[in-house]
């Protein structure tokens, strides 16, 4: 069950920690305290959305679809950000499947809610509208990634990004996971991971990935970490 947020206790996203203490005090009466299982499917292509989600820990996916239900992860979302940007841009109708890739605890607020807050004009709409940018900076970049990086640069990468919105060098998944994620075959994902296992670079046992070098992993990475990571950081920033 959704439990309230009190006023004093500090948010745990960064969007939220961001935002001056009389906008963030107008929004808590708003918030709801829930946990976010992994697979839970938060939205479907076209639904209304009506609640926005900002992850305290966790990862989030945005996955693109095609009619036979095939699936490729677009972005993610975790403590840095808010899965709902269809409503701060008054669109309300979701282009994606969201679903949780890593379980964690967010707070949720009514749609109607947050663009009531947005429509005052203050940091709140100054940071989400930003946010949109850099969450369509992301869609971008994985459309060059999917494109013309192999498996196993994309691989890295994704590793790297999970790793920075868990702050944890552990975390588990399963091949099958995997393969929906980078929208390729359990066997072409077997075949990159025991390649960044075998240069020392993480550990994959039983369904659970340990990096082992982080900085060499970035050297493994395709330049599409770097570019989502400086857009990301720009957000606060500003």
């Amino acid at each position: 069950m959704p439990t309230p947020v009190p006023l004093h206790t500090p948010p745990e996203n960064r969007l939220l920690t961001a935002l001056p203490r009389g906008e963030y005090e107008r929004l808590v009466p708003h918030f709801e305290r829930v946990y976010l299982p992994q697979g839970k499917v938060i939205s479907e292509v076209g639904d209304h959305l009506r609640h926005a989600y900002f992850p305290f820990g966790g990862v989030i996916s945005l996955l693109s679809m095609t009619e036979n239900g095939e699936t490729i992860e677009v972005a993610m979302v975790g403590n840095e950000g808010v899965v709902g940007v269809p409503i701060i841009l008054r669109a309300g109708v979701t282009p994606y499947r969201t679903m949780v890739q890593i379980p964690g605890d967010a707070v949720r607020i009514r749609a109607e809610a947050l663009a009531r807050e947005c429509g005052q004009g203050g940091r709140l709409q100054d940071l989400l509208l930003r946010y949109a940018h850099a969450l369509l900076a992301h869609v971008s970049q994985s459309a060059v990634c999917g494109r013309f990086h192999t498996v196993e640069a994309r691989l890295g990468r994704w590793l790297l990004v999970t790793r920075d919105r868990v702050n944890s060098d552990s975390f588990q998944y399963t091949q099958e996971f995997l393969s929906h994620m980078l929208g390729t075959p359990r066997t072409v994902v077997s075949i990159a991971a025991c390649k960044l296992q075998d240069a020392g670079l993480i550990r994959y046992r039983r369904g659970r990935i340990t990096i082992l070098d982080r900085r060499a992993l970035e050297a493994a990475a395709c330049e599409c970490y770097r570019a989502v990571l400086k857009e990301i950081s720009q957000i606060i920033a500003a």
